[in-house]
């Protein structure tokens, strides 16, 4: 088997870049444009009640955890729809393309991480005592996902 050149090795990989960044493909990429639809528009965000870290009254979701979905929706000029179910429920709705992201109580060890994407878990959170909690979101909108986790490694910690 002929060995490839170092040269030619690196000039496919050159190529490659030039091809993606002339097809104008972004990595991270949402397949779905969620990350895009949002910036300037609506998150759509489902909250399961958890203690102290996510309050339900009403129509108000508040808390730790839902002032940090909060501080990422300003900073992508998003107004905030609230949805508030169980997680089951919540879950569904991601996977159905009704919802942007889910909180509550879930961690990094969540039994519905087969069904939906979870970022890193966050121990830093208030309320959250001694749990690594996570966020819930569609499956491949790695776009959006690496967002949040960015504003939440700058809010809480990686």
């Amino acid at each position: 088997m002929a060995r490839q050149h170092p040269f030619a090795r690196a000039l496919a990989v050159l190529m490659t870049g030039i091809v993606l960044v002339g097809c104008s493909v972004r990595i991270p990429s949402d397949p779905d444009g969620t990350l895009d639809r949002v910036t300037g528009g609506t998150l759509r965000a489902g909250a399961s009640p958890d203690g102290t870290l996510v309050v339900v009254a009403g129509d108000t979701v508040s808390g730790p955890l839902a002032d940090l979905v909060e501080g990422f929706a300003q900073t992508r000029d998003a107004e905030i729809v609230w949805t508030v179910a169980s997680e089951e429920s919540l879950v569904a709705d991601l996977e159905a393309g009704d919802l942007d992201l889910a909180i509550g109580g879930v961690t990094d060890a969540s039994p519905w991480s087969d069904r939906v994407s979870l970022t890193r878990g966050y121990s830093g959170i208030d309320g959250a005592g001694d749990r690594a909690i996570s966020v819930l979101l569609p499956q491949g909108e790695n776009g959006l996902q690496t967002a949040l986790e960015q504003y939440l490694d700058a809010e809480v910690g990686p």
